[in-house]
């Protein structure tokens, strides 16, 4: 799919979708099409696509999944941070919000928002963004303020919550059968680089061995929705 295959009318407020389903990304458009002041001024399957979009087009805000092709959706995040600042970036996942929503704030995205919410809460969150302000539901806004105001807050479900970015996008990708060289493959780093954070994976996650690193990231891989 061209990053610039559908074409709307120019208005207030320009959007690039990103997203790898073809069926999310055109329901996606039909909604906006139909708000008078929103309009889709490109589309991307992936990472790549989507920095290229933005260099053209220069969309008002990104809507972008947090799973893609070729990159992480957090390190798309931080990218388009890091080229055009300020951009606004509103998440649209399948991914449980209490692993991926803080992440993707501090990477710089504006909001979170589940696939499953449906579109009135869509539009709402797209709109909460675009006024400048940040979104995410409110179980995790009570959460994140309880934690910003020192609370304890409720604890952890899962200490995969508290690794890293890199220590996850590196847990996803065992979890996902990959083995080190094509894991630093994947994310252009050492191979030496990937064994550190695998050694630093089992210090965080308790695990003794490589083989129950790989159990336990696959066992939790097969329990997270696609997409």
């Amino acid at each position: 799919m061209s990053t610039a295959k559908r074409k709307f009318t120019s208005v207030r407020t320009s959007i690039l979708i990103v997203d790898d389903h073809p069926m999310m990304s055109l329901g996606l458009a039909a909604l906006l099409h139909n708000e008078p002041d929103l309009a889709v001024s490109a589309e991307a399957e992936n990472a790549h696509q989507a920095l290229a979009a933005i260099s053209v087009r220069r969309p008002d805000l990104v809507i972008a999944d947090i799973t893609l092709p070729d990159k992480n959706g957090l390190e798309l995040i931080k990218d388009i941070q890091a080229l055009h600042a300020g951009l606004s970036v509103l998440v649209v996942s399948m991914h449980d919000e209490s692993l991926y929503a803080e992440r993707v704030l501090r990477a710089g995205g504006r909001g979170y928002i589940m696939k499953q919410e449906g579109g009135k809460k869509l539009m709402e969150a797209i709109r909460h963004v675009i006024a400048g302000k940040v979104y995410v539901s409110e179980k995790m806004s009570a959460r994140i303020l309880e934690m910003i105001s020192g609370g304890r807050g409720a604890p952890s479900a899962s200490p995969v919550e508290r690794l890293t970015d890199r220590e996850f996008e590196i847990f996803q990708l065992i979890g996902q059968g990959k083995g080190t060289r094509e894991i630093a493959g994947k994310l252009h780093v050492s191979v030496k680089t990937v064994e550190v954070h695998r050694l630093h994976l089992k210090e965080k996650l308790e695990l003794k061995t490589g083989p129950e690193l790989i159990r336990f990231a696959v066992r939790w891989a097969e329990t997270q929705p696609a997409g």
